[in-house]
């Protein structure tokens, strides 16, 4: 109503007239629907009347009630899981055409690409030169082996035997 409101204030005269008569429709229609409903419950659901019945009929016609609210609920329950069901399978087909509408991704080949190829690519034109890896390494010096003289290896037994040799080794002489 109040949009209605605001476009009957905006237009010229042929539009506020049409305007005012879709209101008048929708109106007219809300009322119809209003007393289709009432006509439709008063058909389906008759009056109850009390007056004059004995406790038998009194418990006899709430067993009977009890009998149609059970019914009542089934059919409802059925609906709802029918909606349900229906909810998920249209869920489901709105998923498959969006998947069919949507762009579809080429599979991806395998490319073997240089490391200068790939600084290339990812830096654009900013690297020009090709880069040295291994100019920018550390060097690393290996200590070099302490070498032994090679001697006779019967000198070094015959040093090494008896207290003396072991004595020597402690003292950390040769």
């Amino acid at each position: 109503m109040f949009v209605s409101a605001v476009i009957l204030n905006s237009g010229d005269g042929h539009q506020t007239k049409l305007l005012k008569k879709a209101v008048a429709m929708l109106d007219i229609e809300k009322e119809d629907k209003r007393m289709e409903r009432e006509r439709t419950l008063a058909e389906r659901v008759p009056a109850l009347q009390f007056s004059g019945l004995a406790v038998q009929d009194l418990q006899n016609l709430c067993k009977e009630l009890a009998q149609k609210i059970d019914a009542v609920d089934e059919q409802r329950y059925d609906i709802n899981s029918k909606v349900s069901k229906n909810d998920t399978e249209m869920k489901d087909l709105s998923q498959k055409i969006v998947e069919l509408k949507g762009k579809k991704r080429p599979n991806l080949k395998k490319v073997r690409v240089s490391a200068e190829a790939m600084l290339g690519a990812l830096l654009g034109s900013k690297v020009k030169e090709s880069v040295d890896f291994k100019a920018n390494l550390k060097t690393v010096k290996k200590e070099e082996e302490k070498k032994e003289e090679v001697n006779d290896w019967r000198k070094n037994v015959e040093s090494m035997s008896g207290m003396e040799g072991r004595k020597k080794q402690f003292n950390g002489a040769p």
